[in-house]
Formats: C-alpha cells, structure tokens, sequence
C-alpha cells in the first residue's frame, strides 16, 4: 500500500490561501476517485477538493476553520496505485561549512539571527496562527503579546503572512509607530493609539466583557454567516475609504427593448441560450470605458493605476441572500453572443456555488442591477479597490416627451434610470457625470436592426 500527499490545490494566481470549511470524508472512509475530501473557502467563493487518486483517508492535517497554504499537505490517503506519488522519508542535508566572516568589516554590528531566535508557545492565545505566521515571529522574536496586538486583514481578523510582513517593515522602519499596521485611513483616535504604542506591550489584549441584550420572546438572535461578515467588513471599508458621490441619468430604452423581445426566441433557439438586458449593459459600458479609461483604475495611497484591461464585475444575489460577484474578465474583446453566455454561465454557476476563486478576482469596475427587484434605482457601494459601480433600475413604461419634425409629442416609452456611484478622490463630477451619460447614449441609441 502507497500512501498519496494530497495537497491544497493552486486556485487562482491571486489565491494564496483556503479555509477548510468541512470534511465531506473523514479517516477510515473509502474514497473513490474524484470523490468530494473538504470544502474550503477562498474570500467568497466556496470549493470542493476532489480526490485524485482511490483509496482510503488515513489522515486530516487541517481541522475546521484552520487555514491552509496553497501546497500544503492537508490529507494523507492510502491507495493501492503504485504509480502514484508517495510520502518519501525526509533528506537530512549534510551541513555546510560556514564561511569564515571574521574579516568582513562591521561585521559585528549586524544582529545574529541564529542565536536571537526564541520559540514562543502559541498554545494560551485564544487566536489562530498558520504555521507560516508562527514560524515569522519566531524569527523575529515578536512575542505572543505582541502578536495578538496587530490587527489582520484576513477571514474573521485573521493575521496572515502580508499583514504581519507589513508589521515588521514599520517596526524596523520606525520603531515608535507600532501601529502602523493599521490598515485605515489615520484619524485622531488612530494617533492616540500610537503614542500609546511606543514601547512593546507585555501583556496580552483584555478581551472586553460582551454586552449583555435582553430580548422578548418574539426576537431571534441570528448569527452572521461567514460570507456576510465578509460582506459587511468589505461595504464597512469601502465606505470608510472612498468618498462616495452618485451621479443620475435617465434613459429612454425603447429601441433596446423592443429588439430584445424581438430576437429572443431566435437567439435561444439557435445559440441554446436566453438573452437578458445583462449581456447589453455590459457592452455599453465596456464602450463607455474605452471612451473614460480613467473609470477604469484603482488607487493605492496617491497613487493611481490605470488597468489595461476591462474585467467588469456582475453583482449577483445568491439564494442565501448574500451577494457575489463575478467577472466577465476582457468584456471588451466579446461581442454580444460571448457577453451572452459569459453573463449565463458565471450566474448559473454562482448560484449553485461552483465559482472558482479567480472568477471573483481582478474586477475593475462593477454592474450591479437593482431593477431586478423592482427597484426604480439605487446608490450602490464600490467594489473597493476600484473606483465606480453602476447600478441599473427597473425598466418601466413611461409617458414622454418626444421632439419630432412636426413638433413635441407625448407618447409612451420605456424608461430607466442609471447610477453611478464613483469615489471622489479620483473622480471628479464631469468624469463621473460624463461617463453615465455616455453609457446611456449607447443604450438609447440601441440599432433595431442589428443582425446577431
């Protein structure tokens, strides 16, 4: 019997990292292949790790809520395939002569990282810590204390490895700002905290004493799932972050609409696929981003970055309640057949939870359609580190004024309002206002006659 190293599989260039959420098999169970081992979670998304080989699990390294490394052994399976890939003994390296760095000059001055090194016992922290966080502090003999002083970035607060790397850049950078790990904007209550930080905390963080809230019989407490703190951090931040500012268009759909109703039942036939307003909100504004590249960026400290490329976000509801987004990556290079079916898939797979990580990663701007809940429109907030979202209303039928060469008429229409919400440090009034409009032109100017 060969015993098979599953490992954490990569997911996504911009996925280091997964929680395990559940073990689907546990030891002792038989696995065939491509039987469903764990469920992990990546930011939003949620994924199964498949078994690659058959066997029997003989071990889980990760438990519940522990957060693995992409490449870590996460379980070892037993399996009769001798072709497989399995556990070999540990090379112990001879070790190397070391160099001789007597003669080196200053060389006294640098510290000895070999003899400096102490091992702290994690065990009376209430807070998880990878074994790559651990192995970190270990170096730089930052204490337990110490440790859970600094604020993460990751799932429920979770330190990992940038935000504790970050930590120890400020340390050594200035030692007096132990709190520039800090993530948010400074503020005055920011400051006091770090002239109280000016010398290494000794003792580790009192929890606070929870409030206790009394309640009647009729009230439910309800716990928020893991998805929705995410969520709710993420708006928190976003808010927290940009200046926000929504800009209003309204725009007259009816060519739009009436050449939908038009083709539909041809389109489905023949590509198997529904046609929605979806697929031709992103087209407009795709254009639109071409003719405002500067919608199209991010901003990092007063740094701003231009993306080359036009990755739009589609929010989208999930049955839970929750929210999603997904990215049709490159929307400009697509014509409406492939926005079609891009928009298709990525909901239907959103919905039944089968996204992969990188799906939700690299947006640089962000559709949300708030017309879908019979919403007339809405002030959504950007999908942070972009800078705009735009939010599209429900399509409703109107009496309107129309200017013809034989004078103005009233006659009914299909009408929408578009917004869009855009963060003002960067974007300006014009570009905000101009852009919008310019996307509601694409739509009004819609051809009835257009061949797909």
């Amino acid at each position: 019997m060969a015993q098979y190293e599953l490992l954490l599989p990569k997911m996504g260039e911009s996925v280091a990292e997964a929680t395990v959420i559940k073990w689907v098999k546990q030891p002792g169970d038989v696995i065939d292949l491509d039987d469903t081992i764990l469920e992990i979670a990546t930011d939003k998304v949620d994924s199964e790790v498949p078994s690659p080989v058959a066997g029997k699990l003989v071990k889980q390294l990760f438990a519940a809520d522990e957060v693995a490394q992409v490449g870590d052994v996460i379980a070892i399976i037993e399996t009769e395939d001798s072709n497989v890939p399995t556990i070999e003994s540990p090379v112990v390296e001879t070790p190397v002569a070391e160099e001789n760095t007597a003669s080196i000059p200053g060389i006294e001055q640098l510290p000895d990282h070999n003899n400096s090194v102490t091992t702290t016992d994690f065990s009376s922290s209430d807070r998880f810590y990878s074994p790559l966080v651990k192995s970190i502090a270990a170096q730089e003999n930052i204490s337990l204390a110490e440790l859970d002083a600094i604020k993460g970035s990751g799932v429920d607060g979770r330190l990992n490895k940038d935000d504790l790397l970050d930590y120890i850049a400020g340390k050594n950078g200035k030692a007096v700002k132990k709190a520039t790990v800090i993530l948010t904007p400074p503020a005055p209550q920011v400051e006091e905290v770090v002239a109280h930080q000016t010398e290494p905390s000794t003792q580790a963080p009192v929890a606070s004493k929870p409030s206790t809230t009394s309640i009647n019989g009729a009230d439910e407490v309800i716990e928020m799932d893991r998805m929705r703190k995410l969520i709710a951090d993420h708006m928190v931040m976003s808010k927290s972050t940009s200046p926000h500012v929504t800009s209003f268009v309204e725009a007259d759909v009816t060519n739009m609409v009436l050449w939908r109703n038009k083709v539909k039942n041809s389109f489905e036939k023949r590509e198997n696929e529904k046609i929605t307003f979806t697929p031709i909100f992103v087209e407009a504004v795709a254009k639109a981003i071409k003719d405002f590249p500067m919608i199209n960026v991010s901003v990092n400290g007063t740094q701003i970055t231009k993306k080359g490329n036009i990755n739009i976000g589609m929010a989208a509801a999930l049955p839970s309640g929750n929210l999603i987004v997904p990215v049709i990556k490159n929307a400009d290079q697509l014509n409406l057949v492939g926005l079609t079916k891009a928009v298709n898939d990525l909901a239907s797979r959103a919905r039944n939870s089968k996204l992969k990580p990188d799906e939700t990663q690299g947006g640089t701007f962000t559709l949300t359609n708030v017309g879908s809940f019979g919403n007339v429109m809405g002030t959504p907030i950007i999908n942070q580190p972009q800078v705009a979202i735009l939010a599209v209303g429900a399509i409703k039928k109107k009496p309107a004024v129309l200017e013809t060469e034989h004078g103005d008429v009233i006659a009914i229409r299909h009408m929408m309002f578009l917004s869009l919400s855009y963060d003002h440090r960067v974007v300006d009034g014009s570009l905000g206002g101009m852009f919008v409009r310019r996307v509601a032109d694409y739509l009004e100017s819609w051809d009835l006659n257009r061949e797909i």
